[in-house]
C-alpha cells in the first residue's frame, strides 16, 4: 500500500464529507466508543464493528436513500460501502478519550479510504467492473484495512492486524483489481455518484467505475 500523502496529518483532517467537525452526533458517537474500549487497538475495533454491524448497508434492507456525508450515513443509519467508509473515517479521526476517565489517554487514529474494482453482478452474462470501498486504519505502527461494508451470507468481514479478513478478497483471474494507495479524501467520482442518483436504484445503474485519477 502507498499514501496519497507523505503528511500523516491528512488522514485525520476532517471535511465536507468526512464531517465531524460539524457533527455532534459524530462526535458524541467517536467519545462513547472510546470510553468503552480499553486502547487504540479496542477503538478501531469497536469503531469497525459499530460501522460494520448497527449502520445498514442500504442494498441489504432494499433501501432507497443515497447518503454520503459521514453526518448522513449516521442519521439515516444505513448507505452503501462509499458512505459507510467515510463515517468509520470520520468516527476514528474524530476520537475520544479511552475508557472516558479524566487523565485517560485520548486517541485519534489516522484513516483513510482505499478502493477496489470488483465484478457488480457475477450472473450477468456480461459482468462489468465497479468500484468498492474500505478503509485503512493506522494502527501499532502500520496500516491495516478494514471494510465495513456489512456482513451477510458469504460475507465475512473481521477486525484483524494480523490477517486481512475483508468483505471481498480480489479475484485477479476474473479481472478485479485492489488498488494500492490510501486515499485521505473520497475519491471524486464516487462523490460525484453519491451526489447524482437522489435515489437507490439510480446509483446502482450508475455506480462509478473508475477512480479519477
Amino acid at each position: 500500500m502507498k499514501l496519497q500523502y507523505e503528511d500523516i496529518n491528512r488522514y485525520l483532517e476532517s471535511s465536507e464529507i468526512i464531517d465531524f467537525h460539524t457533527s455532534p452526533e459524530i462526535a458524541a458517537l467517536s467519545r462513547e466508543i472510546a470510553a468503552r474500549s480499553k486502547d487504540k487497538t479496542d477503538f478501531a475495533k469497536n469503531a469497525f464493528e459499530y460501522v460494520r454491524d448497527e449502520i445498514s448497508h442500504t442494498n441489504d434492507i432494499g433501501g432507497d436513500v443515497v447518503t454520503y456525508k459521514a453526518s448522513e450515513v449516521l442519521r439515516e443509519r444505513q448507505g452503501v460501502c462509499y458512505a459507510k467508509s467515510h463515517l468509520l473515517a470520520a468516527i476514528l479521526r474524530c476520537g475520544g478519550t479511552i475508557g472516558g476517565s479524566v487523565g485517560g489517554s485520548a486517541v485519534k487514529l489516522p484513516t483513510g479510504i482505499c478502493y477496489q474494482a470488483l465484478i457488480w453482478d457475477d450472473d450477468d452474462p456480461h459482468p462489468y467492473l465497479v468500484l468498492h470501498a474500505l478503509n485503512a486504519v493506522f494502527i501499532q505502527d502500520k496500516w491495516i484495512r478494514l471494510d465495513a461494508r456489512g456482513n451477510k451470507p458469504g460475507v465475512d468481514a473481521q477486525f484483524s492486524l494480523e490477517e486481512e479478513k475483508l468483505a471481498f478478497p480480489v479475484r485477479p483471474e476474473k479481472g478485479e483489481t485492489d488498488f494500492p494507495t490510501i486515499y485521505a479524501t473520497p475519491d471524486e467520482n464516487v462523490i460525484r455518484a453519491l451526489i447524482n442518483n437522489k435515489n437507490a436504484q439510480s446509483l446502482w445503474s450508475n455506480l462509478p467505475r473508475e477512480l479519477k485519477e
